[in-house]
């Protein structure tokens, strides 16, 4: 009954909102709402971020979980401009955008938008916001941590030591400091940048099809193709966009090229990499791998990938996790805040940008 009176007492909050909003005829802040789990906005607004995004805008008492056809969610929608999502957000499809005619704005609390942003998002003219780039710090972070183990040959020393005190040896193979780089997307030029920064006096190789020799040289990097990468390569890291085009694009051949002692991490899509290809070569001890993502994505428990002692799998973590998803939040409210002012976004997306992305 608790739970009932509550619902009852949003619905007319938001029934009072709507007809003072009616009242002022067009007149005050955009009205906005959060569709995301439950979950999901707990964690990506705290209290003080709502305060803060409720300063500049109109903001729904109703929370948008789960389905957006419910009579309580139409009725928000009716009103809303500016749809701050997250993840758990159902697709924005047709059906529901026609619902929305005063909807003016997408500010995506996340990264990739591909699941939500449908075409009819598109054909509408709304301007869509990704936080994109917030999500990407944690990501290089990681790669970053995994390309210093995979440097020192983490997994397979302390596969050793309880054996005894391994002697220390690195990775075999090439020059330990080359790394390939595939992708130059928006997380696989923060990892250059990173690499081009340390002291360590490695070597950058890139391949991605988009990104011409002076880019690359702007970028500090030797722009190659994707052979040339894993032959000259003892660590490559993938970085690219999940496309079908590069759908198994670290092939069981390219793989075989990467010399003995090497090691491959992927923070990005699960398959870019041929699963299988990988776990014949990681089961020989030829190469090692860190995998953030996989394919499919969870693996079975029995797949051979979870038991190597020489493979690290961890379930889709570089991201934002704990407290790093505060950081999605404060950027969605920037975005809406700079939406609100006129300005320009920082994480704006354009239709023809996206075949491109994650």
């Amino acid at each position: 009954m608790a739970d009932q009176a509550e619902r009852v007492d949003r619905r007319e909050r938001v029934d009072r909102r709507r007809a003072d909003r009616r009242e002022r005829a067009g007149e005050g802040p955009p009205i906005t709402a959060l569709a995301m789990g439950i979950e999901v906005a707990d964690r990506v607004f705290a209290p003080d971020l709502r305060e803060r995004l409720a300063r500049s805008v109109e903001l729904s008492p109703l929370l948008l979980s789960g389905t957006l056809t419910t009579p309580g969610a139409r009725a928000v929608l009716a009103e809303t401009e500016i749809l701050v999502t997250g993840w758990e957000c159902p697709p924005l499809t047709p059906e529901i955008l026609a619902g929305a005619p005063r909807l003016r704005a997408v500010v995506h609390a996340a990264g990739s938008v591909k699941p939500m942003v449908t075409d009819a998002v598109w054909d509408r003219g709304i301007v869509v916001s990704s936080a994109a780039d917030a999500n990407a710090d944690p990501v290089v972070a990681f790669t970053i941590a995994a390309i210093t183990f995979a440097a020192k040959g983490a997994l397979s020393t302390a596969a050793r030591y309880a054996a005894g005190w391994p002697p220390f040896t690195g990775r075999a193979g090439a020059d330990a400091r080359t790394i390939g780089v595939i992708g130059a997307s928006r997380i696989g030029r923060r990892v250059i940048a990173a690499l081009r920064a340390s002291d360590t006096g490695c070597r950058v190789l890139l391949t991605d099809p988009y990104v011409s020799p002076a880019e690359a040289a702007s970028l500090g990097v030797d722009l190659v193709d994707l052979p040339e990468l894993c032959e000259r390569s003892s660590i490559v890291t993938v970085h690219a966009p999940q496309l079908p085009e590069t759908r198994g694009l670290l092939s069981e051949q390219m793989l075989k090229l990467i010399p003995d002692g090497g090691a491959v991490i992927n923070t990005a899509r699960g398959s870019l990499v041929d699963t299988e290809a990988l776990a014949r070569e990681c089961g020989t001890g030829r190469l090692d791998a860190f995998l953030d993502v996989t394919d499919p994505e969870p693996l079975p428990p029995d797949h051979a990938l979870l038991r190597l002692p020489n493979v690290l799998v961890t379930p889709h973590i570089a991201g934002a996790q704990g407290s790093e998803v505060r950081r999605l939040g404060e950027y969605a409210v920037a975005e809406v805040e700079r939406f609100v002012a006129g300005a320009e976004l920082r994480g704006r997306l354009l239709r023809e940008e996206l075949a491109r992305l994650a």
